[in-house]
């Protein structure tokens, strides 16, 4: 079974600082990591070729150093990985990055199930797997969080997935044929953590570096020209509230602390008036 998961290197920090200009996130001189919720994908893909044979490859989109994602990828037990980078994808939204990707599974081959994570935890939308799976015309189940191989040998209408959603309600039970893409939550299974013999093996092993000139792409689609979503303006929350903290630590100050309550309270209208039900 030929497994594809598509992962991101996210900001390590919560403290992101985004380019007013181009709504874009700053990314240069912050440390980066595996988007948190992709370990869960890449650990749901590897027990399913721990069960029935075959290879898992991660692929992503990013700059030159988005390799070190894919190396630790590797030393968790993937066969191997795909960089896609390019300036040309410079300020890519959802739809096109979804689209590039889309076009670089396709130049990889034949596979049978692509699993990606829920969610990116920088942009928070969830949008690029299903956003795959449209592109590549896919079967397509999200918030999986069990999945079954009901049949991976066959000819193509034959072979099917059994997983599990995670709803509202409880779980919601679905069959996909394959070839299909699923995004997984956390319930799907624990990441394991990456072996010394899979470090020595990630860091021999050989990545494929694919820019615009090595896929087929459309030009118009690419980049922040290329993308739809547009940010208007960018600005930072600001908290427009204060407080009164009232220490009260004896008679005399419960009683002050009372009577400046009343007195907050009767100023906003908030006090209940004598006759009114």
């Amino acid at each position: 079974m030929d497994i594809i998961v598509p992962i991101k290197q996210v900001p390590e920090t919560s403290n992101v600082r985004m380019d007013p200009k181009t709504g874009t996130m700053i990314r240069a001189g912050v440390g980066t990591v595996v988007n948190p919720l992709d370990l869960y994908a890449i650990e749901a893909a590897l027990r399913l070729k721990e069960a029935h044979g075959g290879s898992v490859t991660t692929v992503t989109m990013g700059p030159r150093s988005a390799e070190k994602a894919l190396r630790e990828a590797i030393a968790m037990g993937c066969d191997g990985g795909v960089l896609i980078t390019d300036r040309a994808f410079a300020g890519s939204d959802t739809w096109v990055t979804s689209y590039t990707i889309s076009q670089a599974i396709k130049k990889m081959g034949r596979f049978d199930l692509i699993v990606a994570g829920e969610r990116a935890t920088d942009g928070d939308t969830g949008q690029v797997g299903p956003g795959i799976a449209a592109w590549l015309d896919l079967p397509l189940a999200t918030y999986v969080a069990k999945v079954e191989v009901l049949r991976a040998d066959g000819a193509s209408s034959e072979r099917a997935l059994r997983v599990e959603r995670l709803v509202e309600e409880g779980y919601q039970v679905l069959e996909l044929a394959l070839p299909a893409l699923v995004t997984v939550v956390k319930e799907v299974a624990a990441p394991r953590l990456p072996t010394l013999r899979g470090k020595k093996r990630s860091k021999a092993a050989e990545i494929p570096v694919w820019g615009s000139q090595d896929m087929d792409l459309e030009v118009s689609f690419l980049g922040l020209k290329g993308s739809p979503t547009k940010v208007v303006k960018v600005a930072t929350p600001k908290v427009t509230r204060g407080g009164t903290i009232l220490v009260a630590d004896d008679e005399e100050a419960v009683s002050d602390a009372v009577e400046q309550l009343l007195g907050f309270l009767a100023e906003r209208d908030l006090l209940p008036r004598r006759g009114r039900a």
